[in-house]
């Protein structure tokens, strides 16, 4: 029997933001089994823990959607961390979790004060940009069922970026507009010729940005936060004139027009215009926790 816990991510409430299931001692599991525990759960990521390679490390974790395995995501990453801790530490306490993913190790910090607990994760990779081609204003109208004019504001454009999984980032002029977006029939089309499956769209709120994220072919119609889009984001704005020198410090709101409200903290390092280090934190609560009593074979 494995052991298994599922959080809420990127929230304090119970409930909303991104649940995440967390699978215990999985080092026996061949890569067929965890992916078919990933389709049971039916959530949009489950991270398996193992023992890590350098025993110096906290653990070594596989990440799974319903579809195929991930090589780096955000929120099973806080998630874990957030675990993880709180199951080795007891009261108030500030610890550093390392965890091995298969886009390289990565650092997360994690503190708790009371009832507030918080983690924060180096970005893996810096982000480039990727191949394909971004839609025009009026094909990516199309593709989210609203206006040409609703596409891009500022220097803001469509933009295809790559940072372990890449994201198509469009940019959207109003709040109003963010909220009616939703694929449409020319869906397929605009994501062929962009050639990726996973479509961040964002507009400007309040000090930060309000955010959804769209990737119906692989089983997610949406996503109520997104980790690892909200971290590569940082070179979407650095392209388009919205990061400064510095270290800067964006609030991005997500999955409110789904019903489950997420809070992300992006921080962006910028020196010399150019990314040197992206960091992504948020909170996690406990939902379930229970045994996986039966496995696939």
């Amino acid at each position: 029997m494995l052991s298994f816990h599922v959080l809420d991510v990127f929230t304090k409430a119970p409930f909303s933001g991104n649940p995440l299931a967390v699978v215990l001692a999985a080092d026996g599991l061949s890569d067929a089994q965890m992916q078919t525990i990933t389709r049971e759960f039916n959530l949009s990521e489950t991270i398996f823990v193992q023992t890590p390679d350098d025993p110096s490390h906290t653990a070594k974790v596989r990440i799974f959607c319903p579809a195929y395995e991930l090589p780096f995501a955000g929120h099973p990453t806080i998630g874990c961390a957030i675990l993880l801790a709180e199951r080795a530490h007891e009261g108030d306490f500030e610890c550093e979790i390392t965890l091995e993913e298969v886009s390289g190790l990565v650092p997360v910090n994690v503190s708790r004060v009371g009832d507030d607990i918080q983690a924060e994760f180096t970005a893996p990779v810096l982000p480039l940009l990727a191949s394909g081609t971004p839609p025009s204003p009026e094909s990516a109208a199309r593709a989210l069922g609203l206006r040409p004019e609703d596409i891009g504001f500022a220097q803001h454009l469509p933009m295809h970026w790559q940072g372990g999984p890449d994201f198509l980032y469009i940019p959207i002029a109003s709040r109003a507009a963010l909220r009616k977006a939703a694929p449409s029939a020319s869906w397929l089309e605009m994501t062929a010729k962009s050639k990726t499956q996973s479509v961040y769209i964002y507009c400007r709120e309040d000090e930060g940005y309000a955010a959804r994220m769209f990737a119906p072919q692989h089983g997610m119609p949406e996503d109520p936060a997104t980790g690892s889009a909200s971290a590569i984001l940082a070179a979407q704005l650095l392209a388009s004139g919205a990061l400064p020198e510095g270290i800067t410090r964006i609030p991005l709101a997500q999955g409110k027009d789904m019903g489950r409200p997420s809070a992300i903290g992006l921080t962006a390092d910028v020196q010399n215009g150019a990314l040197q280090r992206i960091r992504i934190k948020g909170a996690a609560v406990r939902v379930h926790h229970g045994q996986i009593t039966a496995l696939p074979l």
